[in-house]
């Protein structure tokens, strides 16, 4: 379980957000929305301490990242997973090597375990007839699906996923859209989901969180969102250009 509490941030005069509170409970996907520039992604960087807040806390099963020492730091970030918004591949090495990086860095296995554990990834995604592959061949889908393979490949608790449908056409967000569904259900994993597709939290998400007016505006279950009393929740979904039935 991921607990948010009074989380402020600001980046010298620049306040992003103040005394954020919210609860991810564990095997729950939660969106997180919001316009552009309203600290999607940088609260998203505070969940596994890659920055650091002006006040608050981030407990991870009732631990605050936040006192860890480096050492356990370096524990609890892998239980991480992270798809980031591009990929972060690396296009000099194959697909292969690139999902196998975590565990030639992170991990004893020998070249056996890591090929074994590499082709069940890949196949995960989707992805089994790609590892040899060099990574600047495949399409903007197919890099988006060989970094969420290289995300669960130590068999993170979390997963957090930073616009995983940006830039992709409707059938390709599809596509990633039940691969978040899928990693969620048979992994059970918990999963963060930083986006502005409103298809996608509705086919993804259990909960959402509405960043705006520097603030957590709004908080609760995906569907109840129709139903809000929050004139700017809903003026985001309508501009979404997504029709909620």
């Amino acid at each position: 379980m991921i607990e948010i509490k009074n989380l402020t941030k600001s980046f010298g005069n620049l306040l992003v957000w103040e005394d954020v509170n919210f609860t991810i409970e564990d095997g729950e996907t939660t969106a997180v929305i919001g316009r552009s520039g309203c600290g999607k992604s940088v609260l998203l960087k505070h969940l596994n301490a890659l920055l650091y807040p002006d006040a608050g806390e981030v407990l991870i099963d009732g631990e605050n990242v936040f006192d860890l020492s480096y050492t356990a730091l370096r524990k609890v970030r892998q239980r991480f997973g992270i798809l980031f918004q591009g990929g972060a591949l690396f296009d000099s090495i194959s697909t292969f090597e690139n999902v196998a990086f975590p565990l030639r860095y992170f991990t004893e296995q020998t070249e056996e375990e890591i090929e074994h554990n590499v082709h069940e990834a890949l196949s995960m995604v989707n992805l089994e007839n790609a590892a040899e592959k060099s990574t600047s061949e495949l399409s903007g889908g197919m890099r988006k699906r060989v970094g969420l393979a290289r995300a669960i490949i130590l068999q993170p608790d979390y997963l957090l996923y930073d616009e995983p449908t940006s830039g992709l056409d409707p059938k390709t967000s599809d596509e990633i859209n039940e691969l978040i569904v899928t990693m969620g259900d048979n992994l059970d994993i918990t999963s963060v989901v930083i986006t502005h597709d409103m298809h996608s939290v509705l086919e993804v998400s259990d909960k959402v969180a509405f960043l705006d007016d520097q603030k957590l505006s709004w908080f609760g279950n995906t569907k109840d969102m129709k139903h809000s009393e929050n004139q700017n929740l809903l003026d985001f979904i309508k501009a979404s250009e997504y029709q909620i039935n």
